[in-house]
């Protein structure tokens, strides 16, 4: 017979390690896709730095459909919901293992974008709606200890595929744990519906969406010799347009697409701001590393895997203590002085070379993993803590577009700044000297984070740190 007590708590886990299966299909596909960039690009004839529209193609198709993830949940129900994004994925990564071109390959990224969109919100609104204040930074941490073998897994089986395999392998490994994902989700996650499900906003669905990949493709492009420069300025302002033409309509409808209303509540627009910065900053990190280890040290995609795991290996041990330290130093303190530590942590690859020692660079890696990890579980958390249930499914349509819009601009500047780099140097390739002062970049703004969570009140999160 088992216990009443230990029953509870597995019913407390399992809840967020099934919706975890999400996760590790994003992250796992982006961690792969990060070490398999440089051959990817050679058998599609094309630039490494021109591929990375293949990943923020991905990013952009998150930012359009994510804003109407909380609604469809509302409208459906959260299981039916997470289901066909899972299913729509899977079809994404098999079109993406077909792919004959860029262009192809940025169509089938589209594709998984879809179904990213819908099944990374949708899984967390399922845990946020089925877990207690008190228990809420330990069931986030729970949720992202599988999402983290991504990382840990993602280089070592992106490279050993690349180099030893096929690239294509990368995007047809995600089709198993989708399916494994499809058993359990049908089998224990509950039907979660809402009580009262708001109207679609059309017209918002109309600007936002059109505007954040107008704004979003009109920077990634420029620079980069794709397209005329007037297009790129073109579909930036245009875009900012539609984005600010939203901010005017959500104030005049009662349910909007997303509720900037949210950003009333002070720890969640701290978390929001203040987190933006720091993903972008962080953002860059798994596009930087394999082009850094592959271009300028003239590793093979293993290689570079197998020293890339071991921030994700640091992320994976953090998730396990991140909750004591929050209650012993509470969130502002932790927020930070991490913040400083993390972001200083960014500037660690600056000292390494083609001829430093592997275990010279898998520790600090590892250490500056731990920091990141602690990083995000405190923002992830704080941002809901004085949510109302009632607002749980805008407020993550909200912070998974902010997250993704994150991810999207600290990916493009590091491209920017490697460009960039590149053309003051002269040099027909990128070296280690290019790369220096783009990690410096992308530390600052992450640093800049740091401001915004200073100004926490010193009880900022206390709820969700209750016994």
């Amino acid at each position: 017979m088992i216990p009443a007590r230990f029953r509870a708590l597995l019913r407390a886990r399992a809840m967020p390690l099934i919706v975890a299966v999400a996760l590790l299909l994003e992250t796992l596909d982006a961690s792969v896709i990060a070490t398999a960039l440089p051959d990817i690009a050679r058998d599609l004839d094309t630039s490494p730095i021109h591929l990375k529209l293949a990943m923020t193609s991905y990013l952009l198709a998150l930012a359009i459909f994510i804003p109407a993830s909380g609604w469809a949940a509302d409208r459906f129900g959260a299981r039916r919901v997470f289901r066909w994004a899972i299913a729509v994925f899977a079809l994404g990564s098999i079109a993406c293992g077909m792919a004959n071109s860029m262009q192809g390959l940025i169509a089938a990224r589209v594709l998984q974008g879809i179904g990213g969109s819908m099944m990374v919100p949708v899984g967390r609104l399922i845990v946020l709606r089925t877990t207690e204040k008190s228990d809420l930074v330990s069931a986030l941490a729970w949720l992202t200890v599988p999402a983290l073998v991504g990382p840990v897994l993602g280089p070592l089986l992106g490279g050993f595929i690349t180099t030893y395999w096929s690239w294509r392998w990368i995007f047809w490994i995600n089709i198993p744990i989708a399916a494994a994902g499809l058993v359990l989700v049908t089998l224990f996650i509950p039907a979660i519906r809402s009580d009262e499900v708001r109207s679609f906003d059309g017209v918002g669905f109309a600007l936002l969406g059109p505007g954040l990949a107008a704004f979003l493709t009109g920077v990634t492009l420029a620079g980069l010799g794709m397209a005329e420069p007037v297009w790129s300025v073109v579909l930036t302002l245009g875009g900012l347009a539609l984005v600010l033409a939203y901010t005017g309509h959500a104030k005049r409808v009662t349910a909007p697409l997303i509720d900037l209303t949210l950003l009333q509540i002070p720890t969640f627009r701290i978390a929001a701001v203040g987190g933006t910065f720091f993903r972008v900053g962080a953002g860059a990190r798994p596009f930087l590393l394999p082009l850094l280890f592959q271009l300028a040290f003239g590793m093979t995609p293993f290689q570079s895997g197998a020293l890339t795991f071991a921030s994700g290996a640091g992320a994976m041990a953090m998730k396990f203590t991140a909750k004591p330290i929050l209650e012993r130093f509470g969130f502002r303190r932790v927020l930070v002085a991490n913040g400083i530590l993390a972001s200083v942590l960014m500037l660690l690859p600056m000292a390494f070379s083609a001829t430093t020692p592997w275990p010279l660079v898998v520790l600090p890696l590892f250490v500056a993993g731990v920091g990141w990890s602690l990083q995000f579980t405190a923002i992830n958390a704080m941002a809901y803590s004085d949510v109302s249930a009632d607002r749980m499914s805008s407020a993550t349509s909200f912070n998974s577009v902010a997250q993704q819009l994150a991810r999207s601009v600290g990916i493009t500047l590091a491209a920017f700044g490697l460009s960039g780099a590149q053309a003051w140097s002269g040099s027909a390739s990128l070296g280690a000297a290019q790369f220096a002062p783009v990690f410096v970049l992308v530390a600052v703004v992450a640093l800049l984070s740091v401001p915004f969570f200073a100004r926490l009140s010193r009880d900022a999160g206390g709820a969700l740190l209750a016994r």
